[in-house]
């Protein structure tokens, strides 16, 4: 596989770059595997994912996690689970982190339609908060892939 800036499994989300490592279509179960990596702070804000388990495996760095009402950190090597249903972020604690997320169901296509094709390797440009219509249009999308936003990133 290419995993070249522009290859269709490359994006841009937010402020990650993912790279589409094993599509739901390649296999029968419907099963994705996304690399993420993000720059120190990133916290995506606190949400609920009600159709799938997610699935958090550290390749390199320290990112803090919370799932329910627990916080952990977890290293490079360590996996966690935050289970459908329970709300659920995480933190990039170093200076940069790669995580692979592990799903069943529609969070590759959630992440395909939000995202934008990355125009070179490496993390976009930080672009800061959302604005209201980025906040907006994200709102919209997790609601189309059976996500829920239920409170603020973690600082």
């Amino acid at each position: 596989m290419d995993d070249g800036a522009t290859d269709h499994r490359s994006l841009w989300f937010l402020n990650t770059h993912v790279t589409i490592r094993l599509s739901a279509q390649e296999g029968s179960d419907g099963i994705s595997v996304l690399e993420h990596r993000a720059s120190q702070g990133d916290s995506p804000p606190l949400h609920i994912h009600h159709d799938e388990d997610e699935i958090f495996h550290v390749l390199e760095g320290d990112v803090r996690y919370r799932v329910g009402d627990q916080e952990r950190r977890a290293g490079a090597g360590e996996t966690l689970l935050a289970p459908k249903g329970i709300p659920h972020t995480y933190r990039v604690e170093s200076a940069e982190a790669c995580m692979l997320t592990i799903t069943r169901g529609e969070f590759e296509n959630f992440i395909r339609a939000f995202g934008r094709p990355a125009e070179r390797e490496g993390l976009p440009d930080p672009s800061g908060p959302p604005t209201p219509e980025q906040a907006e249009a994200l709102a919209r999308a997790c609601r189309q892939f059976g996500i829920e936003l239920v409170g603020p990133p973690l600082s």
